[in-house]
Parts: structure tokens; C-alpha cells; sequence
């Protein structure tokens, strides 16, 4: 299957186009859109199933009831044996229909719908046929209608392969949308077990859940379709009552293997939710150990609810992949989060994603993928984590994702021995890796490497840990460094100036920076209730600002700037910290704001998705790295310089103006 690029088309041909041609018919004579088309196509394949399972014949229409419609005639003999059928469906699949549900399609594409399909046993195709065409059709429509619901399939199958699921293994998705990992997983059994017992596996170990009930239709249909039998799909909330959920499944154990992309963002305000988890009530720190307090959250994130509930829903030793945003695995702010999952499981695995993942699919989120076993006695404090970055997806991060193939030198497209294009990607090399890893070998270049639990501190994001990151600090442990809150102050206190709303004042931005003359530029007059919400400090002569916020922050484009006479009193905007009371050279300093080590520092400490910020701890753990007296005085001479030639450059301008007058 593929939700991303062209299958080579074979035996499903024909369902396929049958499939295709219903949803163009429908599309062209109801207007409907593509969710609406999609939704009331899977329940048409509901009630075609349930006719053929239960051997009533009932889908149907003559040639004479189908030239009838087709002249705009009500021909109630197929509209009243249709809603019946409908209605019996309903009762088989209590759990995803609602009791008011109704066909809203016009009589005349319902006709047209049912003339196509009743010659068609989709119990009796060929597995292939029928599952491959449904997916097919899904990749050409579902993303369209329903895009918010899913995961790339690169990402999907990577997750599988990463978790290696067995025949005799439970596996669940407690956000399953439209049941892509569940699918994975089955096609990872069947490639991998000759003798799997395919229905045997949907019936007894594949389960899902999924608030939406539409999405949960679509998972239970690819189910259906790959085996004919009882599915294990249910429309619920998987955040409320645990042994309720449970006891819905028919299923009282835990399961051997999670797999979930849990939706992002969404809030979660009901208190009597919130209380019933551990996550849901907020943590202070005590001598760097989190504890819980009796405070519930006003409201919490989604996706850290469920990583508690897949933690709840494991057996001990079970395991899972879960997607998460990456402020998950890096934010100051959730260092309780990844505190507590330190203390209920065994980290096997962290694997970076590229920014552009998920842009085909509606959003920019940038994202990592958390593995874990659930290990509630944590006695085992000894042992290594894999971290992986992957850099190629296979496809592009428009809005089509695009495939990008492998080329050769001359620029031609590399192919497999089936003659087909192999995709540029480097999961699979991640994969192969991380096998190697679970073997006891030592793996490490710059997109993947380990790490031993005793080195992990409160971040578990893979750049924090990089081989070049790490060897840059055993180089700096190696000479004389200091913190840099230690060698200076950190002024973060907003300016009394902001709270006269008629006064006039000069503001700085970022952007009036000049990044390679260490200079601020320019500033902005306006009156303080004028003022943007973000300006907050007062900036005096001698002062250095450096920016802690932005897509620049890191990278050769950092701001840092030396506060001259000329913009004494001035006010800046809160993504620069301003240093003051320099224990050190300030001029060394300032050259060290600009060094290659400081920049990877502030790289490093980088959070957040939308706009990168550097927290007050981390800058003020940013290490200097302090040379010989004699090295800093000849650094501090030539930048002290450098600003004197700078200014008698201005003056000389200027006297050339004044001489023109």
C-alpha cells in the first residue's frame, strides 16, 4: 500500500477502476466533496459486506429498476431494499454507526453505485485485489478529504520495522485514524511469516480506537477487506476510562506492542480527565527529582496524555513507537514529562524526523519518534540508547510529496533488479543500524550513534547528544572554561520606562542588527503605548544584547551586538538577553558570542518548533572558553579596534557631508 506514491497496478485493476469510477460519478451528479464522496462510499462497502456475509442478495438492481433511475424516476423498490440493508448494518456495527446515520447520496448515484458492485463478491477476491485496490483508491482521496488523519507511510513502516511485531504479539493503536500502523504491522507479519494465519491476526491481536467515527469506519473496512471476520476497530475515546476501554475490547490484559501518532496540540481542559492521570497534574522539582503535586492542570496537551495511557495499556516488558512534536524531547518546560518517562520505561529508542515530514499532510509540526518498553520496576539503570536522525524521506516536503529517487552521477534515476526506482531515503538505513545496535555493536556516525542511560540528562533530543556536540565539550572540558552566568549579569527584568505610556523611546529589534560588525544599526522611534508587546529591556553603553529567540539563533546569522553611546537608554525587544557586568574582557567577549563553539551551543540548546528559543538556564550554562591572558588582551585589542576604525570611518563620512553643505 501507499499513501504517497504510484503502485504498479496489477490484478486490482479492475476493482480499482470500478472504485474510481463511483467516486467520479458521485463527485460529478451530487457535489458532494471529497470527505463527504469518501465517507458515504465506505458506508456502500458496510452494506455490501454485511449482504454478502450474511447471504441476502439484497444488493442489487435490475436492469429495469437501474433504466428507471437513470430517467429520474423514484424507483422505491431499491431505496426501501437499500435503507433496510443499511439499517441491519447498522445493528452489525453498533460500535462505528450511529442509529440516525442515513445513505445521502441521490437515488440515481446510489443506483449507479450498486450497478457497478453487485457482480463484484468482495469476500470472495483475491486478497490482493481487493485490499490493494482499496488502498489505492484511499491514497487518491483520503488525503484530500481527511489529510489531519494521517501519518506518512515512510514514518508508518519505519516505526513497524523498528519494533519488529511477531504473529503471537498484541498490538494496538489508541489513535488509529485511518489505520495505517495497524495495516503496517499486518503487512510486516505476512512479508516476514510464511505461515502467518492472516485472519487469525485481525481477529485475535490487531486493535484500534479512534474518537472519529468516519476515520474509524476506514480502518475497520482495510481490516475487513484483509480478512472477513470479527475486527477489533471501535470509535471511542481512548483517554477516559481505562478498564472500560478494556472491557470494550474484550480484552481485560495489557498488549505486547503500541504503535500510535496521537493527535498534536489539542487541549485537554476536563478536570475529572485530567485528574485521573499522573500527567495531568503539574510536578515541582526537588534536588533535580520530579514529584507530583495535588495541583491538576487547567488544561494539558494531548499527545502527553497518551503517552501516559500507552505506558497504561502495555503489559510490563511490552513495547512502543509513538510520534511526538519534538518540544516533547527538548522544552525546559517538560522536563517532569521526560522525568516520568525515565521512571516507568526503558528508552530504546530516539529518532529525529526532518522539519519538512509532515507538510504534504497540513502541517510544519517538526517531530521525533519516542521508543520505549514499559519497565515499571526501573531497577535497571545501565544500558544503551540508540539515537537516529533521518535526513532523506523519500519524497519531497511539498505539498504533494513528491518521490525523490537515488541518481547516478550522470543524473539518471537508480533502479532495483525489478527495474523499478529505488527512493532516496535513509530509514532503512536507520533500520539496519539500529539492528546492528541490538546486536551489542557499536554503531556511531553523524545520523546515528548511542548513548548510555547514565549520560542522559533532562533532554532527549538528538542534536543535545550528537558525536559532534559531545566531542565538542570533552574539547572544552579539556581547557579553563566558565559559565557564562558566572562571568556575567543577566538582565531580564522589563524597563521602568514601559510603564509611561507617553513616553518616547527608541526600539531594537533583531533585524537591526548588522550580524558581522557586531553593530546595532538601526532603531525605531515610538511612543511606549505604540511600543510591540515583545519590547521589554532597557539597553545601556557597554552592554552586550544576544539573541535568544528566532530561526537564526545558532547559526551564522546570530545576533550579537555592542550597546554604543548612540543607543544609551534604548529599549529592545525580548528575543535578545542583555549582558552586563563583564567579569571578564567584554570585548573578548563579545568575539566569544561569535565563535563557532558558542554558536553550536546555542544550536544545541535550541527549542520549539514554530520559533526557536534558547531558555535563560540554557544561555547562562553556555560555556566560555577562557585562553591565556596574553591571547585574550591581543583578542580584546584588535575588536576594541576594530570598533575605533569603524567609528573614524562615520566621522570622515560625515565631515564629507558637512564640507558639501
Amino acid at each position: 500500500m501507499s499513501s504517497l506514491f504510484d503502485l504498479q497496478l496489477t490484478k486490482e485493476d479492475n476493482l480499482l477502476k470500478k472504485f474510481e469510477e463511483i467516486h467520479d460519478y458521485i463527485y460529478a451528479n451530487d457535489g458532494l466533496s471529497p470527505q463527504q464522496i469518501l465517507e458515504e462510499f465506505v458506508k456502500i462497502l458496510f452494506i455490501k459486506i454485511f449482504d454478502e456475509n450474511e447471504s441476502l442478495n439484497q444488493f442489487t438492481i435490475s436492469t429495469e429498476e437501474w433504466n428507471e433511475v437513470k430517467t429520474g424516476k423514484a424507483v422505491h423498490s431499491i431505496t426501501e431494499r437499500i435503507s433496510s440493508l443499511f439499517e441491519q448494518t447498522k445493528q452489525a456495527y453498533k460500535d462505528i454507526f450511529d442509529n440516525d446515520d442515513r445513505i445521502r447520496i441521490s437515488p440515481i448515484a446510489l443506483g449507479f453505485t450498486i450497478n457497478k458492485l453487485q457482480s463484484i463478491s468482495l469476500l470472495n477476491s483475491s486478497q490482493d485485489a481487493k485490499g490493494l485496490a482499496f488502498q489505492k483508491f484511499l491514497s487518491h482521496h483520503e488525503k484530500d478529504g481527511r489529510g489531519q488523519f494521517f501519518t506518512p507511510e515512510p514514518v508508518i513502516d519505519f516505526c513497524v520495522a523498528m519494533m519488529q511485531p511477531k504473529p503471537n504479539e498484541t498490538i494496538i493503536d489508541p489513535a488509529c485514524g485511518s489505520g495505517g500502523f495497524l495495516m503496517s504491522a499486518l503487512k510486516y507479519l505476512q512479508n516476514n511469516y510464511a505461515k502467518l494465519d492472516t485472519k487469525k491476526v485481525v481477529s485475535k491481536n490487531l486493535f484500534g480506537l479512534d474518537i472519529n467515527k468516519s476515520i474509524a469506519r476506514i480502518a475497520k473496512m482495510k481490516l475487513l477487506l484483509e480478512a472477513n471476520g470479527k475486527t477489533n476497530v471501535l470509535c471511542t475515546n481512548s483517554l477516559e476510562d481505562l478498564d472500560s476501554i478494556k472491557l470494550s475490547l474484550s480484552h481485560s490484559g495489557g498488549f505486547d506492542l503500541i504503535l500510535a501518532n496521537p493527535p498534536f496540540g489539542a487541549k485537554i481542559t476536563n478536570t475529572a480527565t485530567l485528574s485521573k492521570y499522573d500527567l495531568g497534574y503539574k510536578w515541582t522539582n526537588h534536588n533535580k527529582e520530579y514529584y507530583k503535586t495535588k495541583s491538576v492542570y487547567p488544561n494539558q496537551n494531548a499527545e502527553i496524555l497518551f503517552i501516559e495511557r500507552c505506558l497504561q495499556l502495555l503489559n510490563e516488558g511490552g513495547r512502543m513507537g509513538i510520534v511526538l512534536p519534538n518540544g516533547n524531547f527538548e522544552n525546559p518546560s517538560l522536563e517532569y514529562l521526560r522525568y516520568y518517562i525515565k521512571l516507568k520505561a526503558k528508552i530504546l529508542a530516539i529518532v529525529n524526523l526532518p522539519q519538512e515530514t509532515f507538510i504534504p499532510f497540513g502541517t510544519g509540526v517538526k517531530t521525533s519518534l519516542l521508543f520505549l518498553e514499559k519497565d515499571t520496576p526501573n531497577t535497571i539503570r545501565q544500558y544503551p540508547i540508540f539515537f537516529g536522525r533521518v535526513r532523506k524521506l523519500g519524497y519531497q516536503g511539498n505539498k504533494n510529496g513528491t518521490p525523490l529517487y537515488q541518481k547516478d552521477k550522470y543524473g539518471q534515476v537508480i533502479k532495483d533488479s525489478n527495474k523499478q526506482p529505488i527512493l532516496d531515503e535513509d530509514f532503512s538505513v536507520i533500520v539496519e543500524a539500529y539492528k546492528e545496535f541490538q546486536k551489542g555493536q557499536i554503531i556511531e556516525n553523524e545520523n546515528y550513534f548511542s548513548l548510555s542511560y547514565e549520560e542522559l540528562n533532562g533532554r532527549f533530543d538528538f542534536d543535545f547528544y550528537s558525536p559532534e556536540n559531545r566531542k565538542m565539550f570533552s574539547n572544552l572540558d579539556s581547557g579553563k572554561t566558565v559559565r557564562l552566568g558566572d562571568i556575567c549579569d543577566i538582565i531580564k527584568i522589563k524597563s521602568r520606562k514601559l510603564k509611561d505610556q507617553n513616553l518616547t523611546v527608541e526600539y531594537v529589534e533583531l533585524s537591526d542588527i548588522n550580524t558581522h560588525s557586531y553593530e546595532i544599526i538601526n532603531s525605531t522611534t515610538y511612543q511606549v503605548h505604540e511600543l510591540p508587546s515583545r519590547a521589554c529591556y532597557e539597553i545601556q553603553e557597554g552592554d552586550i544584547i544576544t539573541a535568544i529567540a528566532g530561526n537564526s539563533v545558532g547559526t551564522r546569522k546570530h545576533a550579537t551586538a555592542l550597546v554604543t553611546k548612540e543607543f544609551e537608554g534604548s529599549i529592545c525587544t525580548n528575543g535578545f538577553r542583555v549582558l552586563r557586568n563583564f567579569k571578564i574582557d567584554s570585548y573578548f567577549l563579545l568575539f566569544f558570542l561569535k565563535s563557532e563553539v558558542f554558536l553550536k551551543q546555542m544550536f544545541m540548546y535550541r527549542t520549539g518548533a514554530a520559533i526557536p528559543n534558547v531558555s535563560d538556564i540554557d544561555l547562562a550554562n553556555t560555556l566560555i572558553n577562557i585562553p591565556s591572558d596574553k591571547t585574550m588582551k591581543e583578542i580584546s585589542k584588535k575588536m576594541k579596534r576594530a570598533f575605533e576604525l569603524r567609528q573614524e570611518s562615520r566621522n570622515q563620512i560625515e565631515s564629507i557631508n558637512l564640507e558639501l553643505v
